[in-house]
């Protein structure tokens, strides 16, 4: 399939970026400020996504309960600690993680935590099973791959690479304390 020519994607890109300015409008009005929410969408904020650089002001923190519009994929990958909280909600949490060259998450199980893991940059050895001593299902993962480990099931993600492991995890319900950051594994150790 031949690709658009550019003239083609620039106007696809900025009709698309007008829809979603628009939004707000055809539900109801202006954006609203009230009670401290801020617009919506807005033309720089979707200019400032599809740049190369992250957007104004983005902090790696806890937002949670808050409503939330982020770059996820930036947002990890930006990340420089071994775990950062970056949303806990009442029913589900969201961390970034930079697993180091030659490291891993570390061997764990939540007995009751459905966990998503993204991989964002780098690669990694997926490793699964019903006992710690049992881990049969092993898998090459890399950019772009998705995780999904049942609770109950005991998992590790080791870093193959020779760059950082860039992820984000959705835990449902939140493992961590609202506004965890472990700088380094050893922190995220002895924080257990």
């Amino acid at each position: 399939m031949q690709a658009l020519p550019q003239a083609y994607q620039n106007l696809a890109y900025s009709y698309y970026v007008w829809q979603l300015y628009q939004q707000p409008y055809r539900n109801g009005g202006y954006p609203y400020y009230a009670a401290g929410y801020a617009p919506v969408y807005s033309l720089s904020y979707y200019d400032e996504r599809f740049s190369s650089q992250p957007a104004a002001g983005t902090a790696i923190k806890d937002y949670g309960k808050q409503p939330l519009v982020i770059n996820i994929e930036k947002a990890a990958e930006q990340n420089d600690t071994f775990r950062t909280a970056l949303w806990t909600g009442a029913h589900f949490q969201v961390t970034v993680m930079s697993i180091p060259a030659g490291s891993d998450i570390g061997l764990e199980v939540h007995p009751h935590t459905d966990q998503f893991i993204r991989i964002e940059a780098g690669q990694g050895l997926v490793q699964m099973g019903k006992t710690k001593d049992r881990l049969d299902y092993q898998v090459a993962a890399a950019a772009g791959d998705a995780i999904m480990v049942p609770a109950g099931t005991w998992h590790n993600v080791t870093n193959t690479g020779s760059e950082p492991l860039q992820v984000y995890v959705i835990y449902a319900p939140p493992q961590h304390p609202f506004g965890t950051i472990h700088a380094t594994k050893a922190d995220a150790m002895a924080a257990e």
